[in-house]
């Protein structure tokens, strides 16, 4: 799942950032916001970058909250990481129609 993200962040350059500088950005971003998350084994999609004047990244993640076969929630999550403050912000969210 990191890999994964690590390998897509190659794809994304910027002038003044060196592909290690960004590996290193999607890296955090993904640990500070599987962190958050609370699931047991969650699944993290690629890394969106919005432009400089937004600073923030999303991740969509999906897994399971909760222990044991009655407890166990399977959910969706969006993880808004901020590149300034290192901070993220998590809510659960729901696919229209379902």
């Amino acid at each position: 799942m990191i890999a994964t993200t690590l390998m897509l962040a190659t794809a994304y350059s910027a002038s003044a950032s060196s592909d290690d500088a960004w590996k290193a950005l999607f890296a955090k971003a993904n640990g500070t916001c599987i962190g958050q998350s609370r699931m047991n084994t969650p699944e993290a999609s690629a890394p969106v970058v919005f432009d400089d004047s937004v600073g923030k990244i999303a991740i969509l993640l999906k897994g399971s909250i909760g222990k044991g076969k009655s407890k166990v929630q399977n959910v969706n999550m969006i993880c808004l990481y901020d590149k300034k403050t290192g901070k993220a912000s998590i809510e659960e969210f729901h696919w229209l129609g379902k």
